[in-house]
């Protein structure tokens, strides 16, 4: 089977001209012809300044592509779609499709022996699963993580389940104008997810339980040096996952890891998994597996 710069050939009736010409283009970007035969490892680029959940983004591709050179791949990032729930018109629901098949294609369309996710806002991940399965390439997930918690007036504030909170007692004659607008600027203090257990965190848990991404890669803030270890050993991991084309609920012998003790249940979830597991579930049971 034809792994890293020679899979997937641009059709032009002859596959060695296809790779000479693909060869040629790619070399103006100072590749060495040592780094060009190696496996290559493809990365989801979803960063985007409409997407302050997806703030540590670039970071945390530097950390998997370190993960990924360490284990002797190529990484290769690039662009998808990205969804902020706030930043999508009419809803973020109605572009999940979208992205799921704009990720699919373009995981299709580039050579790459395996491929990371990285997404965190509500129906990325989704996306970004369902896209993969339909691909049938080996995936890890790697969430961006859950943000900081804010203080307003010795309380702790966790987007955005207090953000209709305090709205409603602001529509509600409770709170004023200045302290609405004192609170609006606490409520989000960093880059990253919501930090209660809305969408973004059940879903990031859910894969985590379901052994696509490594463990604790669920609940490490995104803010936190743990962060980037864990995109580095994503990275690893991937590279791994390359050269053997097992997925990353697998241990490196080929036998299942132990699944992660993280579960929707145990934190006390949001209900959103019931909208979005059976899209997945979908897409995975319509593989020839």
């Amino acid at each position: 089977m034809a792994r890293g710069l020679r899979k997937d050939l641009t059709s032009y009736g002859d596959p060695d001209f296809s790779l000479f010409l693909r060869k040629a283009f790619i070399k103006a970007m100072g590749y060495s012809d040592d780094a060009l035969d190696r496996s290559i490892v493809g990365i989801t680029n979803t960063y985007s300044d409409y997407n302050p959940c997806h703030g540590n983004v670039p970071d945390l591709i530097e950390a998997v592509k370190r993960g990924v050179m360490l284990a002797g791949s190529m990484p290769m990032v690039f662009p998808t779609i990205s969804l902020h729930e706030s930043f999508a018109h009419p809803t973020s629901m109605y572009l999940r499709n979208l992205m799921a098949m704009e990720t699919e294609e373009m995981i299709r369309a580039q050579p790459m022996d395996a491929v990371v996710l990285i997404g965190g806002c509500d129906k990325t991940i989704p996306a970004q699963i369902m896209a993969a399965a339909s691909v049938d390439l080996p995936a890890i997930v790697l969430p961006v993580g859950p943000m900081l918690t804010g203080q307003h007036r010795g309380e702790v504030l966790g987007a955005c389940t207090d953000c209709r909170r305090f709205w409603a007692k602001h529509r509600a004659g409770e709170i004023d104008e200045a302290e609405i607008e004192q609170i609006n600027g606490r409520l989000v203090p960093s880059v990253g997810t919501c930090g209660v257990m809305g969408t973004a965190s059940t879903m990031a848990c859910l894969t985590e339980a379901m052994g696509l991404s490594l463990p604790l890669t669920a609940a490490v803030p995104a803010t936190h040096a743990d962060r980037r270890r864990l995109a580095e050993a994503t990275g690893r991991r991937a590279a791994q996952m390359a050269a053997t084309g097992r997925p990353p609920c697998c241990t490196p012998s080929g036998a299942p890891a132990t699944p992660s003790s993280t579960s929707p249940r145990s934190p006390g979830a949001s209900s959103s998994p019931s909208t979005m597991t059976p899209s997945i579930a979908s897409v995975v049971r319509s593989r020839s597996w």
